[in-house]
């Protein structure tokens, strides 16, 4: 690592907030909305994770890249955050199985990153203020950064799944397994299709445009939605979609963005969080069990719980109790569920694994 590299590099919030830090790698500056995640690992997992698209992350663990990366701990193609804040960055790694620093891992992404940074601060100030634009840079011409930042697009009302949805179908899994699923990939992550296809799924993935007719064309067992970033209102096409899977009971499954896609697709409302839900450690109540899960969550929006409960035809499942939140629901009389979480965790715990169980269920029952 040459320390030469270390400039002054300062984060800029909308609201005209300044934290000052240095940069690590490479010059330049990044736009975004700030977030943060609050996981004591799994950062190579966040920031290759496509929910994360367009967003500036801020990791309240205070060492990032002390075990470095590993290629089998990718959830896409390339990093997809826009740039990363933390408090120490870890030049050197100590794991064994470790194929790189994440200083050159971001060198190769090219992504903008600083460190040193109070995060802590940052964390306290936006958890008040809520999640807002903003911008790192090695220029500290603070009214210039001012006005570029004043163009970046708000997340409210942004489509952004077509930013990281495949361009062509592809297949993921063994074409002998006995089991064939139709996904949408409205920004999914790889453990997803891992799950899938460990339980006995041979998957078709689908760019986030894809009819119905398109997916239907695959004659498939199950369907689902994916997780992916953005507000989920622009989604039409996934929305129509989800109507007809829906009218015509096919067993159906959604998660996270995918959640929210079947929630407007009944009628049901979102709305954007003031911060989100963002790190591995989330409580959520399994309103059908009564037991609870620690969960992986990623996201930015949520359904309107309120409207679930009123609806003739939807049931809550699952509940966050940090904020009474709508974490899960399923329709009454259609073979379609959704939650608002990450089952397939990766990073985080796997409490919530036995939701895709219950697809592979759901699709069994439906082919009987």
């Amino acid at each position: 690592m040459k320390y030469t590299k270390r400039k002054k590099a300062i984060l800029l919030l909308a609201d005209g907030t300044v934290f000052e830090g240095k940069s690590i790698g490479r010059e330049g500056t990044a736009f975004g909305e700030i977030c943060y995640n609050t996981g004591m690992t799994g950062y190579q997992e966040v920031f290759t994770d496509p929910s994360y698209f367009g967003q500036i992350m801020l990791t309240t663990n205070a060492h990032i890249g002390n075990y470095g990366v590993n290629e089998d701990e990718i959830e896409s193609d390339s990093v997809k955050i826009a740039g990363l804040v933390c408090k120490n960055f870890s030049f050197n790694y100590s794991r064994p199985n470790s194929q790189g620093s994440l200083e050159n891992y971001f060198e190769k992404e090219n992504v903008m990153a600083i460190s040193d940074i109070d995060t802590r601060a940052v964390v306290s100030y936006i958890r008040d203020k809520g999640a807002m634009n903003a911008v790192i840079s090695t220029n500290t011409n603070i009214n210039e950064l001012k006005e570029q930042l004043m163009a970046v697009p708000e997340m409210d009302g942004l489509e952004l799944a077509s930013k990281v949805s495949t361009k062509e179908p592809y297949f993921f899994g063994d074409k002998d397994a006995p089991i064939k699923i139709s996904a949408l990939d409205i920004g999914i992550k790889k453990n997803i299709l891992r799950n899938l296809a460990n339980r006995g799924c041979y998957i078709k993935v689908f760019p986030y445009n894809a009819s119905f007719e398109d997916l239907n064309a695959f004659n498939p067992d199950g369907y689902f939605l994916s997780n992916g970033p953005g507000d989920p209102n622009p989604l039409k096409e996934a929305q129509e979609v989800a109507k007809e899977i829906i009218k015509r009971d096919l067993p159906l499954f959604g998660i996270c963005l995918g959640h929210q896609v079947i929630a407007l697709a009944n009628g049901i409302s979102t709305y954007k969080m003031h911060n989100g839900h963002r790190g591995i450690n989330h409580p959520v109540k399994n309103m059908v069990t009564g037991k609870g899960e620690v969960t992986s969550q990623n996201h930015g929006f949520v359904v309107k719980r309120e409207e679930v409960e009123k609806h003739n035809d939807l049931e809550v499942t699952h509940v966050h109790l940090n904020d009474d939140t709508l974490a899960g629901m399923r329709m009454k009389d259609k073979n379609c569920f959704s939650v608002q979480y990450h089952p397939e965790a990766s990073p985080g715990p796997h409490d919530s694994s036995y939701l895709f169980d219950q697809f592979i269920e759901n699709i069994r029952s439906s082919k009987q």
